[in-house]
């Protein structure tokens, strides 16, 4: 009997030995990168929650009307209002210029009608603007302010109102539109100004025509000197103008004496009549005239550019 042949035993060729799981090198990975973020966001919570009530403060604190930096008895600064975008230019005076989407802008026309006594009577037309006497010196509003006028170039005069004199001799006539805060307002980089020639025939009143000879004498244009004259005195101590500056108003028709007496040199100009008189130092010096015209005219001093009064004539 035969027996069968055995059969084979097959060989086991040992595989690739399994690779180690690091399970100490994986965990300390993920609870490193993840605890500090955690830690990091409660952390910043509170100081975001701090910066917005930071800017919802400082939002509220600007909404309200620009900063006064001027009054009446101070001298000229700028106001940092937010109202255009002040520029660097200035003009001949020194105003920088603020400037004004053209939609928003003001916009002036000036008319010059001969007076009967001399110079001009100007009527000033304006758009988008109003004249804000009351807060000359404040922050610059967009639609406020006054206007300067310049004559042959050279400025004259503030105006407060629609009209105002200018006197004969001139022969042009710049109207510039300012801010409260005595900038320029401006559009394109340009002053919003108006300019108006005057006729050299206009400097001196024609004389009426006559039919027949008068015997009877011409009116006297001298004002009678038998009304009273009303006397405002006023101090000015360094930049401190005593009493503080205020509106005093005026009948149309009264003479009004300004004596006032200085620490300093300097000259006294009263807007709109273009009347002056030299201050020397501790000496009262006295400039009486009659308020032949209505209208908000500015007393001030020339060289330490001080308001000293307002005269309101109705």
């Amino acid at each position: 009997m035969t027996r069968p042949a055995p059969r084979p035993v097959p060989r086991l060729t040992p595989g690739p030995a399994p690779r180690p799981v690091r399970r100490s090198a994986r965990r300390p990975v993920r609870r490193s990168a993840r605890r500090p973020v955690r830690r990091s966001a409660r952390g910043s919570a509170p100081l975001v929650a701090a910066a917005v009530a930071a800017v919802l403060l400082l939002a509220a604190g600007c909404g309200g009307r620009a900063t006064t930096h001027h009054k009446p008895g101070t001298g000229h600064e700028q106001a940092a209002g937010s109202h255009g975008t002040l520029l660097a230019a200035r003009d001949e005076s020194g105003h920088r210029l603020r400037d004004l989407p053209a939609a928003e802008a003001p916009a002036v026309r000036a008319e010059a009608r001969p007076d009967t006594e001399g110079g001009w009577n100007v009527h000033l037309t304006v758009e988008r603007f109003r004249f804000t006497p009351e807060s000359t010196g404040g922050g610059a509003l967009t639609g406020r302010g006054h206007a300067r006028v310049l004559v042959d170039g050279r400025e004259a005069a503030r105006a407060y109102g629609p009209w105002f004199h200018v006197p004969a001799g001139a022969r042009t006539l710049t109207v510039r539109l300012h801010a409260d805060d005595h900038t320029v307002w401006a559009t394109a980089g340009e002053p919003v100004q108006t300019t108006v020639p005057l006729a050299p025939s206009a400097t001196a009143p024609a004389s009426p025509p006559t039919t027949a000879p008068t015997t009877a004498p011409a009116p006297d244009p001298t004002p009678d000197p038998t009304p009273s004259t009303r006397t405002l005195d006023i101090r000015v101590t360094g930049s401190t103008v005593t009493p503080a500056p205020a509106r005093v108003e005026v009948r149309k028709g009264e003479r009004i004496t300004l004596r006032v007496t200085s620490d300093r040199a300097d000259t006294l100009h009263v807007h709109g009549y273009d009347r002056e008189a030299a201050l020397s130092p501790g000496i009262p010096a006295a400039l009486t005239l009659t308020a032949d015209r209505t209208g908000l005219f500015e007393v001030e001093t020339h060289a330490s550019d001080l308001v000293l009064t307002q005269l309101v004539v109705r």
